[in-house]
């Protein structure tokens, strides 16, 4: 079904900025459904994510290819994997992503529709706030990777997150700085670890979600916009990043997650 160009302004906008900042776009999308009817049917989602993946990989392309290159040649000379950091990067990466799709595929079932509960999302939305806030307090950080413990820790945390309101990016930093990654080395691999998580969800949803699917301009329209937010997004990340000043975002997801739990206990 088509969306109208208004619409498709708003959920790019809303998911370019919410998937790249530790506030939750999933939740974002979820209350923007609730308050404003702004619905995002399966195909829509499939290419916001998609416009918000492209953002990542432009981003982070030289990261991306060092971590391929170096983990290839790995196979046949696994000292790359120890002595070069796209081998590291590629180690741990995918020891994160095992778990993250064990967590994310027995969680999926479950939480389906609970992005129509405001209290679920005001909950989750909470529990943003508190694995961002607790950055505030976690060690300044002198690692270049977690540890391959570390590194399976942080897929779990990362799984987590399709709870509706529950920021992947959120928990994926919270983990990485707690375990004692450094703030750049964090934010790179924070979205490093994404994209074979989100990769992997979209081939999983994308032939079902967009067969027969006709969206017309509007959602191209939706992708580009997410994308061209998603750009911006992780400029000001970056800059947060760098001031070790991450945690202020919970500033603005806690009020928002006890007014949404509110509503949620409010509505009829």
């Amino acid at each position: 079904m088509a969306i109208p160009l208004t619409e498709a302004l708003v959920l790019g906008i809303v998911q370019g900025i919410s998937d790249f900042l530790p506030i939750s776009s999933d939740g974002h999308l979820a209350l923007a459904q609730m308050l404003f009817g702004v619905q995002a049917e399966a195909p829509a989602i499939v290419l916001l994510h998609l416009g918000t993946l492209g953002a990542t990989l432009l981003v982070f392309r030289k990261r991306l290819a060092s971590a391929l290159t170096e983990g290839f040649r790995g196979v046949l000379r696994p000292s790359l994997l120890k002595d070069t950091q796209g081998g590291r990067d590629a180690v741990v990466v995918a020891l994160a992503t095992v778990p993250t799709g064990m967590v994310g595929l027995a969680l999926r079932g479950p939480t389906d529709n609970w992005s129509s509960s405001a209290a679920i999302v005001g909950v989750c939305l909470l529990g943003s706030a508190l694995a961002i806030g607790s950055t505030y307090w976690a060690p300044k950080g002198e690692r270049d990777t977690p540890t391959h413990l570390g590194a399976v820790l942080v897929g779990v945390a990362q799984g987590t997150a399709v709870l509706p309101g529950l920021s992947r990016c959120a928990v994926t930093l919270a983990a990485l700085l707690w375990l004692g990654v450094r703030g750049e080395r964090a934010f790179e691999l924070a979205f490093l670890f994404s994209v074979p998580a989100i990769a992997g969800a979209e081939l999983l949803g994308s032939r079902q979600a967009l067969h027969g699917a006709d969206g017309g301009a509007g959602l191209v329209v939706a992708a580009c916009v997410a994308f061209v937010c998603g750009l911006g997004a992780l400029r000001i990340l970056r800059g947060v990043m760098m001031r070790h000043a991450v945690a202020v975002f919970a500033i603005y997801l806690l009020p928002l997650g006890i007014a949404t739990l509110a509503w949620g206990y409010a509505r009829p």
